[in-house]
């Protein structure tokens, strides 16, 4: 049974362990001298990979201090 823990930051310590089971169980066929089963198994469930999330459309935030106050 895996517990889900949150690391600091947010990260899943689940994932971090079914990205190890993945990899320990790929050099499992590999040793074994299933090389394209092995690299499938690597290959599943690849991620996209991070895209810009800030919209070039938006505009600068309003200032929301009352007038006069300095930072």
């Amino acid at each position: 049974m895996i517990i889900p823990l949150v690391k600091k930051g947010g990260i899943k310590m689940t994932s971090l362990l079914k990205k190890l089971e993945r990899i320990f169980t790929a050099a499992t066929f590999a040793e074994a001298g299933e090389y394209d089963t092995a690299r499938e198994i690597l290959n599943e469930e690849k991620r996209k990979q991070k895209v810009d999330r800030i919209s070039p459309t938006l505009q600068p935030r309003k200032e929301l201090r009352a007038p006069g106050i300095k930072r």
